[in-house]
């Protein structure tokens, strides 16, 4: 009987991780066990930057309110506090659009913030 080997499957599944290890630098992108290690880790990675990434949003978003504020003589906080006492709806995302790209827009919404707070 002749002997049988793996080596369809076997180069198949080499094939496809090196095709993931596509752009790595040197060997990492050549040989296979260290493209292995390399695309392993990159998995990894993106699993637990796809959580930190929306962590780093909010954070932004908060640095950007606070940021606008400020020349309102308020900080975020109590800017948020007030926010929520006169009822505005706006997720921190919005708010810090709007402190951008609409300034006067944000300046009436510090206003009703500090009315409900004083």
């Amino acid at each position: 009987m002749p002997r049988a080997t793996n080596a369809p499957a076997s180069r198949k599944r080499r094939k496809n991780r090196l095709k993931l290890a596509k752009g790595f630098r040197g060997s990492r992108s050549k040989l296979f066990r260290t493209a292995t290690e390399s695309v392993d880790r990159a998995q990894c990675m993106a699993f637990v930057h796809r959580k930190t990434k929306k962590r780093d949003y909010r954070a932004l978003w908060i640095t950007r309110i606070s940021a606008a504020v400020k020349p309102y003589g308020l900080n975020y906080s109590t800017f948020m506090n007030g926010i929520n006492k006169a009822g505005i709806e706006l997720n921190r995302k919005m708010l810090s659009e709007i402190a951008i790209h609409d300034p006067e827009g944000f300046a009436g919404i510090v206003e009703q913030a500090k009315a409900k707070l004083g």
